[in-house]
């Protein structure tokens, strides 16, 4: 169980991100004051767990009234994910590029900010949508073990939350190259998970048939 817990950890701070998303929150907001950047850091990170919470409750049963079985979605769900893996492994890094694509939005208001770029898709990202689902499946996991999941998203999105609020300071720890060196250390944790959900996902698919 532990290492059941200890891996869905390493998948959903693969998928958020969180200290690759501070850089993109410093970017944002470095012309606003402390109070309004706490309050951007709030808002994004509950706009990012209401949209998860979504997936999660939610997630299968769309695909269920669809008609698309789970390994189908799992397996798509998997070459999603390497896709976005090989992204943030060979492309330009998640700061890098979320902070390119947002610099015309520095005149939105706070809440335009805490919606885009911050929750979606810096934190609710389409990995972190597809990753959720696939934990949560109906089919594999009893709703003890949802919950589990549901909690450990949570303290990952938590974590987000403290990293942002004290993003001046980790920023200037790390700096922007330590960033992406995390970023793309986690690119490659993520790229074999995936693989190994998308191998699954095709196994599970052809059992099925």
């Amino acid at each position: 169980m532990l290492s059941v817990l200890l891996t869905q950890f390493v998948v959903l701070w693969a998928v958020i991100d969180p200290i690759g998303t501070v850089p993109v929150f410093l970017s944002q907001t470095t012309h606003l004051a402390a109070k309004q950047r706490r309050l951007v850091a709030l808002k994004a990170v509950a706009i990012s767990t209401g949209v998860l919470l979504f997936f999660l409750i939610a997630g299968q049963f769309l695909l269920e009234a669809m008609q698309i079985p789970l390994p189908a979605f799992q397996a798509a769900g998997g070459l999603v994910l390497l896709l976005f893996a090989l992204t943030m492994i060979f492309g330009e890094s998640k700061p890098g590029t979320e902070s390119k694509l947002s610099k015309e939005l520095k005149r939105s208001e706070l809440a335009n900010l805490a919606v885009y770029p911050l929750a979606i898709p810096s934190i609710a990202s389409p990995g972190a949508m597809m990753a959720i689902v696939m934990l949560t499946d109906n089919h594999r996991y009893a709703v003890m073990d949802q919950l589990m999941t549901a909690g450990i998203m949570i303290l990952v999105l938590l974590i987000t939350l403290f990293l942002l609020f004290g993003a001046s300071k980790i920023h200037k720890l790390i700096g922007d190259v330590g960033a992406e060196i995390i970023s793309r250390v986690m690119g490659l944790i993520l790229a074999a998970v995936a693989v190994n959900n998308l191998l699954m996902g095709i196994k599970d698919f052809y059992l099925a048939v």
